[in-house]
């Protein structure tokens, strides 16, 4: 069952000409420098300190490290952060 829908999200993906991580849901990350991260497409905040970032995502967890972290905007699933970013985790 779960191959079949894999199957038609990409059939669907190709046939309207859309990125597969808008059909799959999968995370979207833009890294500028090691200043700031813009990150779509998540669940939701499991922890937030100025060391430690912690999403959920649709598959997994996405755990971003480093130094003096805020959060400069956050959405439904969207979020934008600041600081010195040390390190980006993809978690199961």
């Amino acid at each position: 069952m779960r191959q079949i829908k894999r199957k038609l999200h990409r059939l669907t993906a190709t046939l309207l000409d859309m990125p597969e991580d808008v059909v799959f849901e999968l995370p979207r990350m833009t890294l500028i420098g090691d200043r700031q991260l813009y990150i779509e497409n998540h669940r939701g905040v499991i922890h937030f300190s100025e060391d430690l970032l912690r999403l959920s995502l649709s598959k997994g967890e996405l755990e971003v490290t480093g130094e003096g972290l805020i959060i400069r905007t956050i959405w439904t699933d969207e979020v934008f952060v600041e600081g010195v970013i040390k390190g980006i985790k993809l978690l199961p």
